[in-house]
């Protein structure tokens, strides 16, 4: 036997949620399947609260089945089939939560009651029964099942479960709304959502019988559906007329009830259009499970193709990026480090120079005041401690300061906070020196005596003969007196000059002792200082070759691993691509049931 085109497609369906892992999906379309293979026509009422449901399921079977009243609302869905003699029960359902038995239990329970009693029975239920119906109606017996739901409430968006099951399971729907008013926004809305989920959908207008003007609500009515792009059928009836007219036989009278063109209307869309219900409710449940499917690969798809970099690319980059970034900083701290030695060596000697003009200074005020002669190994004890205190002084400051530029630099290639072992000290005490003492000349008794003789005898002379014009010898008291008063001052006279020229020379000699100190010590400084600035570069570049080589290393492996996610998205884009290029293709064989294009949205 030939397999029909939709049960094909839907199979292909089925398979694909199995493929794709969606259990929920395939469950529901193979249910779905199992009722589109009954002879069966599954056709419920729905409306909302007061509109005449359950009398108009009444009035086509022309029986009493459903409960009807002004302060009565159906809470039990009611399921009327062909039936050669009249029967009825109440059926409970199976819980569909919960551990299952096995054996009888997992079947319904199905209560027999009388006919004429099923409708108040119904009322006083549970909620998890509901009532099947058999009577022998020429319409039943074409294979239509009539289903009266529980009311909607006025949004018309909170339905029972029961209602939720008979649109899932419907082949096609009578929407009920009486003509005391137009159809409301909440019907509408409802109406898109009952057409999206089963095709083959009739308005019906009921109570006309009590709205004169019906056939304006019913115009109005089918503009505002042609508006919201509802192409869906209005068939205006009267339930009371049309059981007036089951009652007396009068054809008229049902014709003027509206229910023949209502029968019409399900004899010649319903009944006589099996295969093609089977087509729209395949492609209506099939397009929605294709779409569910082709979701989450789109986004997958698009998040393959433009999402963002894979960790391995992302830690390439990143490797690329810091070995750029370090050899930046490599020229930076070099040129960092030639700046900052000069700096520090001019600074060092201006320091060095500063402190030897102040030993210098206090030197020469010492000797202004002191004899060499006197207090020189004094002196020479002071200005060699003076020269050991510049010396470590001025040594520590350029310790220090490496010490900060080396720290400064760590900063600056922000590697690791690493400075180079400290400098050595020995030496310092080499640059100092012996001071060696001015050579003075001592001031003898004999030069004494003749300084005092040649100084004597000038005044001897110049008093003597000053006296003589007084009629005095040439040697008298006076003269003898300031002889040796003359004398006495050149001696003195002699002595200051002496010591002025011990102190010139002591002063000269600490000069020239500071000064070697000062070449000597600043050689040796700036020795140094240069010893310091190579292992300063030494140490710096070794570190930065050493995580040069580390980071090229993970740049490499990072590159391979990206080049290997690279191909493994394109080669999971690929992949998706293709089921999606089947998924579409298995959507444009679902819309081409029922003549429709598949949307642009649907394509990979």
């Amino acid at each position: 036997m030939r397999t029909q085109p939709w049960l094909t497609v839907l199979d292909d369906t089925i398979a694909a949620c199995i493929t794709h892992h969606r259990t929920d999906l395939a469950g529901k379309l193979e249910k779905r399947r199992s009722l589109l293979l009954e002879p069966t026509l599954r056709v419920p009422v729905i409306g909302e609260l007061n509109q005449g449901k359950s009398q108009l399921v009444n009035a086509l079977v022309t029986a009493n089945v459903c409960a009807v009243g002004d302060d009565v609302t159906t809470i039990t869905p009611t399921t009327v089939t062909h039936s050669p003699t009249p029967t009825a029960a109440l059926v409970t359902d199976v819980p569909t939560s919960g551990r299952r038995a096995i054996g009888p239990s997992n079947e319904p329970t199905r209560t027999p009651v009388p006919v004429d009693e099923v409708a108040q029975r119904a009322l006083v239920s549970p909620p998890d029964v509901h009532a099947e119906v058999g009577l022998p109606r020429e319409l039943l017996a074409a294979g239509l099942a009539l289903i009266d739901t529980p009311a909607l409430n006025s949004t018309g968006a909170l339905r029972t479960a029961s209602t939720f099951a008979a649109l899932a399971t419907a082949d096609a729907v009578l929407m009920i709304t009486d003509a005391t008013g137009e159809l409301c926004a909440s019907e509408l809305d409802l109406l898109k959502e009952v057409t999206s989920l089963c095709p083959v959908v009739t308005v019906v207008l009921t109570k006309i019988d009590i709205v004169p003007r019906w056939r304006k609500v019913a115009e109005r009515n089918r503009a505002r559906l042609a508006a919201a792009g509802l192409r869906v059928k209005v068939v205006p009836v009267s339930a009371t007329v049309r059981l007036a007219a089951a009652q007396t036989g009068d054809k008229q009278l049902n014709e003027e009830s509206g229910f023949a063109d209502l029968v019409r209307t399900l004899s010649q869309d319903v009944l006589r259009n099996g295969d093609m219900i089977a087509r729209g409710a395949t492609a209506v449940l099939a397009a929605q499970a294709t779409k569910e499917l082709i979701g989450p690969l789109t986004t997958a798809l698009t998040e393959a193709r433009t999402g963002e970099q894979g960790r391995a690319q992302t830690q390439y980059r990143a490797a690329q990026h810091r070995l750029d970034e370090l050899r930046r900083r490599t020229t930076r701290w070099q040129t960092m480090l030639s700046d900052e030695v000069a700096d520090l060596i001019s600074d060092v000697e201006y320091d060095l120079r500063d402190r030897t003009r102040k030993i210098v200074r206090v030197a020469d005020e010492f000797f202004d005041a002191a004899d060499p002669a006197k207090t020189w190994d004094d002196f020479g004890d002071w200005l060699r401690d003076a020269l050991v205190d510049t010396a470590e002084v001025n040594f520590a400051w350029l310790v220090e300061r490496f010490q900060w530029v080396a720290e400064k630099i760590a900063r600056q290639v922000a590697l690791e906070e690493a400075v180079p072992e400290d400098v050595a000290k020995e030496g310092l005490l080499d640059h100092v020196g012996g001071l060696e003492p001015p050579r003075i000349e001592k001031f003898t008794i004999g030069q004494q005596l003749f300084v005092g003789l040649r100084g004597s005898y000038g005044g001897l002379l110049m008093f003597g003969l000053a006296t003589t014009i007084a009629g005095m010898p040439l040697i008298n008291p006076i003269s003898l007196s300031a002889g040796a008063a003359f004398g006495a001052k050149s001696i003195w006279d002699e002595r200051s000059g002496r010591l002025k020229r011990r102190q010139a020379l002591a002063k000269q000699t600490a000069q020239r002792h500071v000064d070697d100190f000062f070449l000597s010590y600043g050689k040796a400084s700036k020795d140094t200082a240069r010893q310091v600035q190579r292992k300063l570069r030494d140490h710096f570049q070794a570190v930065v070759e050493r995580l040069q080589s580390g980071i090229a290393e993970q740049a490499t492996a990072a590159k391979r691993a990206a080049e290997a996610e690279l191909a493994e998205r394109r080669r999971r884009s690929q992949e998706i691509a293709a089921e999606v290029d089947r998924l579409v293709g298995l959507h444009k064989r679902i819309q081409a049931l029922v003549g429709q294009p598949a949307p642009r949205e649907l394509t990979a």
